[in-house]
């Protein structure tokens, strides 16, 4: 079967995106994904990778956007991944076309290959105007929401099945955009390749707390940071670090100096999935701190703590509404959200 994938996302830190491509190249499926590469990364326009074919038509920097400057480069995206997605499929046509979301219109891409009899899943890893909502302070009366479920039912409708990743969200879409038999649930799982117990490679006497991921607003990272705060001269062998970027990082940072824990705190910048797994091996604790009163925060599951558990190290997590629908206190430590004092 062949088979063609669409991202609007980097290869090398979506492990979703991974595990579909190469499980299906491992089946001896042909597997050409078209997404982004990073911005001064010089990464090749076109490789494969365990035999999944990548090309890469399009930069983006890592780090804050506005609105405008985001859309902007979203509808390049767009146009460019819909060309070479047309053209490859006109040449030797493609049986499916698996586009991830975010955003949901990115399944337009594909119009030409559906109307040539390609079929199209739309795969949403993160609802869309919950999610745009929580990055650019849309609420849920705003235009922008009322516009964004629209794209989302016309893309959903536009498409021939649709994948949802968790329950909660599943929920929601029933109830606004779609029919059950056209949504399937497929959650985020850590790749057992990749996320497994290990020996320690680190014999240093310190406490390593870790956090990896998006630094926006929604993942609480700045009450880890005054949670850490309150601790840090109480276990003076304690050290915070913080991996990935995003809109957040220069204010944590800024948060961090403010909060007088100079070296304490380490922030460090992306890392490929299989760099970051043995990091995470050699951490002593994982914090997950998920803002329960941003609707995102609140119903996005984090595949960290279940990263963290196949590598044997504790979580403290954010009481959400998705978290708690997953795990329970026999598998992780909930703290009420939002509250520094009992984190």
């Amino acid at each position: 079967m062949r088979i063609a994938m669409v991202a609007y996302a980097f290869y090398e830190g979506n492990a979703r995106i991974q595990q579909y491509a190469t499980a299906l190249a491992r089946r001896g499926d042909v597997v050409d994904l078209i997404l982004l590469s990073r911005s001064g990364s010089q990464q090749a326009p076109f490789e494969t990778i365990h035999g999944v074919n990548l090309y890469r038509v399009q930069s983006r920097p890592l780090g804050s956007e506005s609105l405008i400057a985001y859309a902007w480069r979203v509808f390049l995206f767009l146009l460019r991944s819909s060309l070479l997605l047309t053209k490859k499929h006109l040449v030797n046509r493609y049986q499916v076309i698996h586009v991830h979301s975010v955003p949901d219109f990115l399944v337009f891409a594909a119009i030409i290959p559906r109307i040539l009899g390609a079929a199209v899943i739309l795969d949403i890893h993160d609802i869309l105007p919950e999610f745009y909502g929580s990055k650019f302070g849309g609420g849920k009366r705003s235009k922008l929401f009322e516009f964004l479920v629209f794209i989302e039912k016309v893309s959903i409708k536009f498409s021939d099945h649709v994948i949802i990743a968790n329950h909660v969200w599943y929920e929601r879409l029933l109830s606004r955009s779609v029919k059950a038999d056209k949504l399937t649930t497929i959650n985020n799982y850590p790749n057992p390749d990749i996320f497994f117990p290990r020996e320690r490679e680190r014999f240093d006497r310190k406490f390593v707390i870790t956090y990896p991921g998006t630094l926006s607003w929604h993942q609480g990272v700045d009450i880890a940071l005054r949670a850490f705060a309150r601790i840090s001269s109480e276990i003076p062998e304690a050290e915070f670090h913080i991996y990935g970027n995003g809109a957040e990082r220069d204010n944590l940072v800024q948060l961090a100096n403010d909060l007088g824990l100079g070296g304490k705190v380490k922030f460090q910048d992306f890392l490929s999935i299989e760099a970051i797994a043995k990091v995470m091996a050699n951490s002593d604790l994982a914090v997950v701190a998920k803002r329960a009163g941003s609707t995102f925060g609140n119903e996005a599951a984090s595949t960290k703590i279940m990263e963290f558990m196949a590598v044997g190290v504790p979580v403290i997590v954010s009481r959400t509404k998705v978290d708690t629908f997953y795990h329970s206190e026999s598998t992780v430590k909930f703290f009420n959200s939002e509250d520094v004092d009992d984190l």
